[in-house]
């Protein structure tokens, strides 16, 4: 696939930013967030193919950024600029919006067959380098007269969710509905007040393009009630009553147990004497009390190891398969509980917080000497993926990218909502084991 920039213009809000709201306090979670971008793609057919494709794909993108610049009214951090670790000068400098031409693949082959480092293609910025900016568009054409959108939103500033809902606001004033947009609310730093100190740099994992491979793994609802149904015929037999009723683990956590069986398999760890981890991404606004409600801007979310090795939570190591991923899908469901309202209010004190930046440091360090080994699942399902509708009707999908992480997996509903698209990033050895492991291509193939 080869995409040809054709234009570039900086959009900026259609309303100047308030005196008083020029200078944007980041929050801790802000700070020890990833120097990286959160990377959106959302595909559009259009069903146009006439000779008026072109003039119809001019309306549509100067609908896009005439709405885009009465979102960042709202959303005015996103058209500052970074000025250090604590705080967004929000002087109205704008947003990069880029127009290009995809040439040589069609929207459908693209949805169709994804590969992952070429959707990078379709992105603002390098998914690579450092997030210098908070907000980045570029409205890609295809020949057959369809589009994608690809947004790139800085993690310093906010978390996945946050992106998703800056999109749906401003595809809700394209489309006409500027009524309808709930405004964010800007409280992150009032909440968890940011730390002058030197803080975590999570930007030394971010590892150069082709260094790390990502793939695009689908697990379709019936997968995943196979999984499921496993779990629970365990749960059965622990109690004795092949007929009684349990609770059943979730989509994810299911799937996180056997992603995490089928990783050890791949990079043989041995998990009895070297130190791994498995991080969980939690979004902590309905944990806090009172709950926050979506449009809360910033990165809500906090790192949660879920399981540690080597332990004694009870996690056998050698059991079968069936029985080890049973054993850590409990682990999981019992650890993510653990993050309540009392972990979150403990967080907002100074001592846990402290305590919080310190595990992450040490467990930083221990990772950079090669000295350990984690893999970070990070659930973006029931988020509002599929609701950036600009007049044209739902994205025919949305993606993530090629990520340059490793040890990474980002679950993603599909269109449906009952499958699950799992982007995997693996170095090149450990992808090549991952990817022809024999209990993930069995589920795959059912």
């Amino acid at each position: 696939m080869k995409v040809q920039v054709i234009s570039k213009k900086i959009i900026k809000p259609s309303s100047p930013t308030p005196d008083q709201l020029r200078r944007y306090q980041l929050s801790f979670l802000d700070q020890i967030s990833p120097r990286a971008y959160s990377p959106f793609i959302y595909f559009y057919a259009l069903n146009d193919n006439d000779s008026e494709s072109s003039d119809n794909i001019a309306d549509i993108s100067n609908k896009l950024k005439k709405s885009l610049s009465k979102a960042l009214t709202l959303f005015y951090p996103l058209a500052g600029r970074f000025t250090d670790n604590y705080f967004v000068q929000c002087n109205d400098d704008g947003v990069p919006y880029f127009e290009a031409l995809v040439l040589k693949r069609q929207l459908s082959d693209v949805i169709k067959n994804p590969v992952p480092v070429e959707l990078n293609d379709l992105l603002p910025f390098p998914i690579d380098k450092f997030a210098v900016l908070p907000l980045g568009i570029q409205l890609n054409i295809f020949g057959c007269g369809g589009i994608a959108i690809g947004v790139c939103l800085s993690h310093r500033i906010a978390d996945a969710l946050s992106c998703l809902e800056f999109t749906r606001s401003w595809m809700t004033i394209a489309r006409g509905e500027e009524n309808k947009v709930v405004p964010p609310t800007f409280v992150s730093a009032t909440l968890f007040p940011a730390k002058y100190m030197v803080v975590l740099d999570p930007s030394y994992a971010l590892l150069k393009k082709h260094t790390i491979i990502t793939k695009l793994f689908v697990f379709e609802s019936r997968k995943l009630e196979v999984l499921r149904a496993k779990y629970v015929e365990k749960t059965s037999r622990e109690n004795n009553n092949p007929h009684s009723k349990q609770q059943r683990f979730s989509r994810f956590e299911a799937l996180s147990a056997f992603l995490w069986g089928r990783f050890v398999a791949a990079t043989n760890l041995d998990v009895g004497r070297k130190f791994c981890t498995i991080f969980h991404p939690v979004n902590i606004r309905p944990r806090i009390d009172p709950p926050l409600p979506e449009n809360s801007f910033g990165n809500y979310y906090v790192y949660h190891a879920c399981v540690r090795f080597p332990s004694s939570h009870g996690v056998n190591t050698t059991d079968e398969d069936n029985e080890y991923c049973y054993g850590m899908a409990r682990k999981i469901r019992e650890e993510l509980r653990k993050v309540d309202k009392d972990f979150v209010d403990d967080l907002r004190g100074v001592e846990k917080s402290d305590e919080y930046l310190d595990s992450l440091k040490k467990g930083s360090e221990i990772l950079a000497r090669g000295e350990g080994t984690a893999l970070s699942l990070s659930s973006l399902c029931r988020f509002p993926l599929y609701e950036a509708d600009f007049g044209c009707g739902k994205p025919a999908w949305v993606s993530s990218a090629d990520r340059c992480f490793e040890n990474v997996v980002a679950l993603l509903d599909n269109k449906k909502g009952d499958g699950i698209e799992a982007y995997i990033s693996l170095n090149p050895e450990d992808m090549a084991r991952f990817e022809a492991d024999k209990e993930l291509l069995s589920l795959l193939s059912l």
